[in-house]
């Protein structure tokens, strides 16, 4: 008899045309599956909100069953805590990482936009290597305070941790300069935490050293992995938002139309492209008990993989859900998360991704993706390389 082939996510390199038919496939037939490493996933609309909203049974503390975590730096991880930690933790970065910060950021970041768009070639160019990759690192190196000598190492870092690599390099040679780049961006950020802690220099580095609540004050291990994860998770976020919007507008001529002639639009058609790719496609928690779920049951002490593209196309939750649609009223997407660990820095991205979309539009009579977009495979949900062919 021959074997039964283990059933398998396919990856993501397509762009997720055969993945998406397989969550379907799995939110209709199999809401809750367990891998044949024991992982456990769940991919409907409700069951991925309960596991993100339940830090009791769903903790986010992966080290509790993967070996090889560093304690001290699991514990200095905003991402990483769970009650009350996570609680005091976000306290004390909230303070230093405030809305009024990222509104003082708007000239800036349209300046920095402008300097890009002007720097474009003419014709075609692949808009994730002139825009949607630079932007981010630029404005993420500003806010934190990076001194303008340092950013060519700040973007290298930022190039290994996004996960880009040339074809000719193994997976393995790719993890250990992954690994390398992260450990030299730990080093250099809390280096600078030291620094400013000392001499009270500025920036966001800076302010995260001063902030205080019932005297406890962060570490600087502390200040460097909540840096490095702005650098990280907001880099990745707006790199692939901004490239995957091109392709929904691309699939959807009208809508383009719509938003050139109608910019109070523009927020809404990122929160649908948000809906419809998000750049973390899953979380990743550990369930601290036998937990039911979709009819079954999740066994204590396992990895539990939340899919928040399978969630954000669930009809249950969302009428025609792989149409973008710009007037989608409520759109209750889980693509910042949901619960504690709700995305620090999605108003950031929000106002990055509105001043690029509009000044793309006023920059470009015409911006058309040409050829084939090359899509990353495995850990982020979005386009790694688009060549589009502009018009001024």
């Amino acid at each position: 008899m021959a074997a039964v082939e283990p059933l398998r996510m396919p990856p993501l390199s397509d762009g997720g045309d055969e993945v998406l038919t397989w969550l379907k496939r799995m939110r209709d037939e199999q809401p809750l599956w367990a891998d044949e490493r024991g992982v456990q996933h769940v991919f409907r609309y409700d069951d991925v909100q309960a596991v993100m909203s339940d830090p009791a049974r769903f903790s986010s503390n992966i080290g509790r069953v993967m070996p090889g975590f560093d304690p001290e730096q699991v514990s200095a991880n905003l991402a990483s805590q769970d009650p009350p930690e996570h609680r005091l933790l976000r306290q004390l970065v909230s303070q230093a990482f405030t809305p009024r910060t990222v509104t003082g950021l708007r000239p800036r970041i349209a300046e920095i936009t402008r300097e890009l768009l002007d720097a474009a070639p003419e014709g075609e160019f692949d808009f994730v290597e002139h825009v949607a990759h630079p932007l981010p690192v630029t404005v993420i190196a500003e806010l934190l305070g990076v001194s303008p000598g340092d950013r060519a190492f700040f973007r290298s870092c930022a190039d290994a941790l996004l996960g880009t690599r040339a074809e000719a390099v193994s997976a393995a040679e790719h993890a250990k300069a992954l690994a390398e780049a992260n450990k030299e961006l730990q080093e250099y950020l809390s280096a600078e935490a030291r620094r400013r802690r000392a001499d009270g220099s500025g920036g966001l580095i800076g302010a995260l050293t001063a902030a205080e609540l019932d005297g406890r004050r962060l570490t600087d291990l502390q200040v460097a992995t909540f840096s490095g994860l702005l650098l990280t998770a907001g880099h990745i976020t707006i790199t692939l938002l901004l490239g995957s919007t091109l392709l929904a507008l691309r699939d959807n001529p009208e809508a383009e139309a719509r938003l050139r002639k109608d910019r109070s639009a523009v927020p809404a058609a990122f929160e649908e492209s948000l809906r419809l790719r998000p750049p973390f496609h899953r979380v990743v928690r550990v369930s601290t008990q036998d937990v039911e779920v979709a009819g079954g049951v999740i066994p204590a002490h396992r990895l539990v993989m939340a899919s928040t593209l399978s969630a954000n196309r669930d009809d249950r939750q969302f009428p025609d859900p792989d149409r973008f649609d710009v007037d989608r009223r409520p759109n209750r997407h889980l693509g910042f998360g949901h619960g504690i660990h709700f995305c620090l820095g999605g108003p950031l991205a929000r106002v990055e991704t509105e001043i690029a979309l509009n000044l793309l539009f006023d920059e470009f009579t015409e911006l058309e993706v040409t050829g084939e977009p090359a899509f990353h495979d495995s850990e982020f949900y979005g386009p790694k390389q688009l060549t589009v062919s502009a018009r001024r």
